[in-house]
């Protein structure tokens, strides 16, 4: 699969495309002319039988214009909910505009990170993103950053957009940027060259990213690109980048293909991919060298392998899963509370019972509600 083979709807059916605040503002003002342009291309994609969905940034940048706040609105957790709050509005309507001219009804979404972590409101914007696709609308999907607070944010809208396409079942997700791609060093290095595909998230290529946002507007960076092609491959999703700096971003695309895509590596159930995405973790469990090995080989993690307990949970939170040297070897649900974890850490379950003064549960983290990293 090519770059170019998200706009092919034989190959993508369903695309969710996602487009950074750098390409959508510019000096505090929406860059109408060029959204003009990419409208044409997404009711391009739409005729020739792409279902099309939006998760756009911009909201805290327009809002800050109209607002007056420097700094784009950054400066603190409150001026970025108030300008949120403004740039909303302003953004709902920019959008509905645009594809009004083609006849096309635009739908807006505002969502939490809790929106898309917790599993029964997660099935139920699923069911909304399906219905309004279903009767030919395009969902505009963004972060409600006028609500949200540090603690319970995505915090970039990649990452956003791959728990998104998750969301819809959709075949990719393309991230329309001020970046034509991922490169094996920092871009302005001399000797930089673009990755043009990648085949599984590795710590090697996490390496390769450059941090920050070029722009100075957005809040994600190539690190969250990769985390969002992370939560894509999971699920079976190819991701994309591209830049989108210049009218018609799309037609330009299909005619280049230039960029960088990341294929998928496998291809979890439903659930488990809605679990792997999940990036709000309550607590780390370290293990031993031995439950290194046997969660390798598809156990359940058992109390007596485990070693360490960091956070403060209750029974059913997120945990992350740590090797003896930190290495992340992936999450799930835990069975037990963070005290009861660390009263029965190191024992078996013929100890645990005289510990906890009840009959132990049969693992602290059960392998049907644990993905691998």
């Amino acid at each position: 699969m090519t770059l170019a083979d998200l706009l092919d709807p034989a190959r993508c059916g369903r695309l969710v495309v996602k487009i950074g605040s750098a390409l959508l503002v510019e000096n505090g003002a929406p860059r109408r002319s060029w959204l003009e342009t990419l409208a044409d291309d997404l009711a391009a994609l739409r005729e020739g039988g792409t279902q099309v969905i939006v998760v756009s940034s911009g909201a805290i940048a327009l809002g800050a214009a109209r607002l007056g706040l420097s700094g784009g609105g950054r400066a603190n957790l409150a001026e970025a909910q108030g300008a949120a709050s403004v740039g909303q509005v302003a953004l709902a309507q920019l959008w509905a505009g645009v594809f009004e001219a083609h006849g096309i009804i635009a739908a807006q979404m505002l969502v939490t990170l809790g929106d898309l972590e917790d599993r029964r409101r997660y099935l139920n914007a699923a069911a909304t993103i399906d219905m309004l696709l279903g009767k030919g609308a395009v969902p505009v999907v963004n972060e409600n950053d006028s609500v949200a607070t540090e603690e319970i944010r995505f915090g970039d809208n990649d990452r956003l957009a791959a728990r998104v396409a998750q969301a819809a079942g959709a075949d990719g997700v393309l991230l329309l940027s001020d970046v034509d791609g991922l490169y094996d060093r920092p871009p302005s290095e001399e000797g930089a060259k673009l990755v043009e595909r990648v085949e599984g998230v590795t710590p090697e290529v996490i390496a390769m990213a450059d941090g920050g946002s070029g722009s100075g507007l957005g809040s994600g960076g190539m690190l969250a690109k990769l985390q969002a092609a992370r939560i894509a491959e999971r699920a079976g999703i190819a991701l994309g980048i591209a830049d989108g700096r210049g009218d018609a971003p799309l037609a330009r695309l299909r005619g280049s293909g230039r960029g960088t895509i990341f294929l998928p590596v496998r291809s979890d159930n439903a659930r488990k991919a809605w679990l792997g995405g999940r990036i709000a973790p309550e607590g780390v469990l370290t293990v031993d060298d031995g439950c290194v090995k046997a969660l390798g080989e598809g156990a359940s993690l058992l109390a007596a392998g485990l070693t360490e307990v960091a956070g403060d949970f209750q029974r059913g939170a997120l945990v992350s899963l740590h090797g003896p040297k930190g290495e992340r070897l992936g999450q799930g649900l835990v069975e037990y509370s963070a005290e009861e974890c660390r009263a029965i850490a190191g024992l078996r379950a013929s100890e645990q019972e005289a510990r906890l003064g009840y009959a132990p549960r049969a693992a602290v983290v059960h392998r049907d509600h644990m993905v691998r990293a």
